[in-house]
């Protein structure tokens, strides 16, 4: 009996202390707000998670221009955003895992070609860093479209398509943007004009008598589209603060142990050509993306240049 009281008061001081540490929380804060999380029981039948309004305390900004956050209006446009790409966790956690292997890359030609560093923000919220098709027919990380594609020099036909050429297409983009910012004068009428066009823009910035983009009451996509590129820019910068932690060794690694080899006849079956220079068709097509058939017909003298992986 004597063990018994014993145990019984060994397990009422576990018990104390227990609730007691239940009251106080374990001092873990919310990643989007900074406020501790208490940490408080969680009733039967509910969703074991704290959620809590993104910080708006600022500044956001692109590419040097700070949003007016004073506006209700921008404010809480910003907050969908952010709350949206917060939260929507398969796509970010990619995005986090990505960005090693691509933004190199765009920064180092985005900065030669004398245009923001923020502009591989427009990149991640077009694509999610990927080679994807939009249903409009737009293409690669930039998600450009044919006819623009050639007009700013890159090669596109049912054999190479240079929009999947990273560098190559970064510096069309590159090119294309910048036109935009000499007719525009900001960087935020640019992002909206790479959106929806150009002329799209200017028709309804003269309707509507707007002098900001902030001002328009267009399209649903256009409206977040500028706050849906800030959001992602802090979300990457600061991945801690939204609950993200993404260690070096779980980021994809970049794609640059390769040698290079100069084509200068055509190739009827690249899956030959990958084993002749020891790697395979589907190795050949991580490495060259842009190479979007199983042939490659060289033209009027012109060559190639392959990257054959040294894996």
């Amino acid at each position: 009996m004597k063990a018994l009281i014993s145990g019984i008061g060994v397990g009422a001081v576990f018990l104390l202390g227990w609730l007691i540490l239940l009251s106080t929380g374990d001092g873990r804060q919310h990643p989007a707000t900074g406020e501790q999380d208490t940490n408080d029981t969680i009733p039967a039948g509910h969703l074991a998670q704290v959620v809590r309004p993104m910080d708006l305390s600022g500044p956001f900004s692109f590419a040097g221009e700070e949003l007016p956050l004073d506006n209700f209006d921008v404010r809480e446009r910003l907050d969908l955003e952010l709350m949206r790409n917060a939260y929507f966790h398969r796509n970010t956690l990619l995005l986090l895992k990505r960005q090693g292997r691509y933004f190199p890359t765009l920064e180092k030609i985005l900065r030669e070609e004398g245009v923001p560093d923020d502009l591989k923000y427009l990149a991640a919220a077009e694509s999610t860093l990927d080679e994807v098709v939009s249903p409009a027919g737009a293409r690669g990380v930039w998600q450009m479209m044919a006819p623009t594609a050639r007009a700013y020099g890159l090669e596109v036909n049912e054999e190479v398509d240079e929009r999947y050429h990273l560098e190559k297409a970064t510096r069309a983009a590159a090119s294309y943007l910048k036109d935009y910012y000499r007719q525009f004068g900001d960087w935020s009428k640019v992002a909206a004009a790479y959106n929806m066009g150009g002329p799209n823009l200017k028709k309804w910035m003269d309707r509507q008598r707007a002098e900001e983009v902030f001002d328009l009451d267009i399209n649903n996509e256009t409206m977040q589209y500028l706050f849906r590129i800030v959001a992602l820019k802090y979300i990457m910068e600061y991945p801690e603060k939204f609950g993200y932690h993404v260690p070096e060794a779980a980021r994809y690694p970049v794609l640059d142990n390769y040698r290079t080899v100069t084509v200068t006849e055509s190739q009827s079956n690249l899956g030959e050509f990958a084993r002749a220079h020891g790697t395979t068709y589907r190795m050949l097509k991580l490495y060259n993306p842009w190479l979007v058939s199983g042939s490659l017909t060289v033209r009027n003298g012109r060559t190639y240049t392959i990257r054959i992986p040294n894996v």
